[in-house]
């Protein structure tokens, strides 16, 4: 009996010395960069499409898959401290749609512009924020990266102006973000979301024929996920080619849960926009899984079975994960480290956001104005005296 058990011990010992090995090899033996088909973009009124063939290195699939993770589990994290009545108010979370802002992220620079409407938690990461001062502001407190006085819908860093609560009035400052980098010829560009909930507004098309006018360096770009508020596209709209409504401007209809295609039209884009040609128009087909708002079931509208089969068939993270597998970009073993230390890191911030101080009332009147002498707000009665620093 022993020593059977010695044999088995041994051949276990000796798996696990083999499986070593082979795990050391594959980890020195990595694909450094491999090439991928992707879908092809639909265009309006242009000679060529984006490419279809396109290279991803190792350290980039390592770094996309990174950040989708860390907005899938932020958003996830933020559902749970609002369930738990830790975050109040407006609440519009992000999973499922990480694909976009990853995507843009990779096809412009730091230096560009961007503005977005109030499902904002997503960019205000890619553009520079950190997961501590994201949780900590839903949470509305004095870690913040508002300092606590914006929440979920107003969160801003340096090139990222916001976050912002009125449907498509992003779009037009937008444009005049655009109108500025023409002026001062920096070679920049703005980058201006909107979803399909607010591709009707007037101010859009005011905006797209100035842009137009002006040869602003200006891409606008509608993150389609099919539903708006809660109303089908097909129900909402009398044209769903949203990419085509520009008319007179340029169009791409792109698949939004590949990465790699969002990456490659948006690079398309700009460089439209810096040779001077004036704007484009991107039409990202996405999905959010989540309502529209916390305050959103998200399944009167449509069907739990429709939701996952998107997550099944569709989902972004998954696609990547799938591809660097696939193509030896990566192991299982690697990923899964990223995936602990990721929430490791969503952990710390949620304990953060949980026990950071409230921002005191002297600091409600803040940073009214920018580079301004102190001065006095009246309160909520002529009695009350507050004092806004700047």
């Amino acid at each position: 009996m022993l020593t059977n058990i010695s044999n088995v011990l041994r051949a276990c010992a000796q798996r696990n010395g083999a499986a070593a090995v082979v795990s050391a090899r594959t980890y020195a033996d990595f694909t450094t960069e491999a090439t991928f088909e992707i879908k092809k973009c639909d265009i309006h009124k242009l000679d060529e499409a984006p490419a279809t063939q396109v290279v991803m290195t190792r350290e980039e699939g390592l770094q996309y898959y990174r950040t989708m993770q860390t907005i899938r589990r932020m958003e996830l994290k933020a559902d749970q401290l609002y369930k738990q009545k830790i975050i109040r108010g407006f609440c519009h979370l992000y999973d499922g749609q990480e694909a976009c802002a990853v995507g843009i992220e990779a096809g412009i620079n730091l230096t560009d512009h961007l503005i977005t409407a109030y499902r904002a938690h997503g960019y205000t990461y890619t553009r520079g924020g950190t997961v501590k001062e994201i949780m900590a502001e839903l949470t509305g407190r004095r870690g913040g990266i508002a300092k606590g006085k914006g929440g979920s819908m107003h969160m801003y860093t340096k090139h990222f102006y916001g976050g912002n609560g009125i449907v498509g009035a992003q779009v037009p400052l937008g444009a005049g973000i655009a109108l500025a980098c023409k002026y001062l010829g920096n070679n920049e560009l703005c980058v201006s979301l909107y979803g399909d909930g607010a591709a009707n507004q007037g101010q859009i098309f005011e905006s797209y024929n100035m842009a137009a006018l002006w040869k602003l360096p200006a891409i606008f770009i509608c993150e389609n996920n099919r539903y708006g508020m809660g109303t089908s596209v097909e129900r909402a709209a009398a044209s769903t080619d949203y990419y085509k409504r520009g008319d007179f401007i340029p169009g791409l209809r792109v698949d939004g849960m590949d990465v790699l295609c969002v990456r490659e039209a948006t690079k398309f884009a700009a460089d439209h926009c810096r040779s001077g040609k004036g704007p484009m128009l991107m039409e990202l087909q996405t999905y959010r899984y989540h309502g529209h708002s916390m305050s959103d079931p998200g399944v009167s509208y449509r069907t739990r079975e429709e939701i996952q089969e998107v997550r099944g068939k569709s989902d972004p993270i998954s696609m990547l994960k799938d591809r660097m597998l696939s193509n030896n970009m990566a192991s299982i073993e690697e990923l899964k480290e990223i995936d602990v230390a990721v929430r490791k890191e969503i952990e710390d911030a949620a304990q953060f956001a949980t026990t950071d101080p409230e921002p005191p009332l002297e600091e409600l009147c803040n940073h009214i104005f920018y580079n301004n002498p102190a001065l006095e707000v009246r309160g909520t009665n002529p009695w009350t005296k507050l004092k806004s620093v700047s």
